[in-house]
């Protein structure tokens, strides 16, 4: 459920018509629900009532300072994977002791800065970084709390870009050879082991990768601990999916995932982790676009948006779809039109549909990519030397801007002409 709704024929974020804040802001522009932020956000957190947790905001989904606050004023943790992500929770007003390092490659000046910032734990993804981090901890005469990721070699079922779970992946040790990591990380004097850290992917629509994940998991609990080691907190990841295509079954609830997590690992008297981040963020979030021509194809007609591939990328990047709305509500019966809705970005892949059906549009009509809170803001850029666009956030009956269109200027002026030029 999300709060982007039609009232009167004209699509509104919670109680703000949708338009109005275009005429103000210009297009496009991200569009953020608190309410729908916040509802999702408290269904993680009464998912795993009853058991001791904490819900940890995967922020790289959206770093945005406006939802990293309202995340840490409900009561998230922050999982972060760069310096900057670090800094970005921090500055956000969220305690060190609330913030997870994530990420394969940190780096010593990284880490130095969680450990003197504060920080929860890392989660730590293979021997070398290990050694390094310890190096760093005994050099600042402090001790760094570590879960190590293990790899379950567990099939996540979801896109070959966002699967993180196999043995061909990446990221984390192979589980069989988790005993003689954990050994070798007792051994360190710059490190404390708390626990256990699995994650599989990313958009998951089932559950049963995660259960086959976690079977393995609470198999490693009792042997570690069976070989001296304090195993006292699981992360489990994140990676629940969202419905991107309304007409598709719903992946599975949170509290469907909470239940199985109980059932699954609940005996183990473990603090659980999880760190969610597209199903808090998704569908909390469209992308508002106008269109600035219809062209006739041999074939095809073209709706042309000023949105564009280094915008959105994800339809370029994954095939990823969005369902695409008009802001101004059809007619009910109105015969539709099939469109290739596309950017005006000098790329083929500049992309976001191919013949989609929707009501007939015309130059100067708004549209609305929905679940675009996610992965949109986050992973755009100034190609084609296009500035990056703002972001808003609605609450109630009021909204403001949270990250500023740049001009031209100022994005020109990021640049330096060498005295020598």
């Amino acid at each position: 459920m999300d709060h982007f709704l039609y009232k009167d024929g004209v699509l509104h974020a919670e109680d703000m018509a949708v338009p109005t804040i275009a005429a103000q802001v210009g297009t496009p522009f991200y569009l953020y629900s608190a309410a729908t932020l916040r509802r999702h956000y408290r269904l993680f957190d009464e998912a795993l009532d009853g058991m001791d947790h904490l819900v940890c905001y995967a922020m790289k989904a959206n770093s945005n300072q406006a939802v990293l606050k309202l995340m840490g004023d409900l009561g998230a943790g922050m999982d972060v994977v760069s310096g900057g992500e670090y800094a970005r929770a921090k500055a956000a007003g969220v305690s060190g002791d609330k913030i997870v390092f994530s990420g394969v490659g940190k780096t010593r000046e990284e880490m130095k800065m969680a450990l003197m910032g504060g920080i929860r734990q890392f989660n730590v993804e293979s021997e070398p970084e290990m050694i390094a981090l310890n190096d760093v901890a005994l050099s600042l005469g402090v001790v760094a709390p570590i879960t190590v990721r293990v790899n379950p070699d567990v099939d996540a079922k979801t896109h070959a870009k966002i699967a993180t779970g196999k043995s061909e992946n990446k990221f984390g040790i192979p589980i069989s050879r988790a005993s003689e990591v954990y050994a070798m990380a007792a051994k360190m004097k710059g490190l404390k082991i708390i626990g256990i850290d699995v994650h599989i992917g990313s958009q998951l629509t089932e559950l049963a990768p995660y259960k086959a994940a976690y079977e393995k998991v609470r198999d490693l609990t009792e042997t570690l601990r069976a070989e001296g080691h304090e195993i006292k907190r699981l992360d489990l990841g994140g990676g629940l999916g969202i419905p991107y295509e309304r007409s598709n079954d719903a992946p599975p609830l949170p509290m469907e995932y909470g239940q199985m997590v109980k059932e699954t690992l609940g005996d183990l008297g473990c603090e659980i982790e999880i760190e969610p981040g597209r199903l808090i963020a998704g569908n909390a979030g469209i992308l508002v676009s106008e269109v600035i021509f219809v062209k006739q194809g041999e074939d095809r007609e073209f709706l042309i948006v000023n949105t564009a591939m280094n915008d959105l990328i994800r339809p370029a990047m994954y095939d990823a779809h969005h369902d695409i709305i008009p802001v101004q509500e059809a007619a009910a019966g109105i015969e539709k039109t099939p469109y290739d809705i596309v950017g005006p970005i000098c790329e083929s892949g500049d992309t976001f549909a191919k013949h989609r059906d929707l009501a007939p549009l015309k130059a100067g009509d708004l549209v609305a990519f929905r679940s675009a809170g996610a992965y949109g803001a986050v992973m755009s850029s100034e190609y084609n030397s296009r500035p990056m666009i703002p972001e808003v956030l609605v609450d109630g009956h009021q909204f403001a801007v949270i990250r500023e269109r740049p001009t031209l200027e100022d994005m020109i002026n990021r640049d330096t002409i060498p005295e020598w030029l």
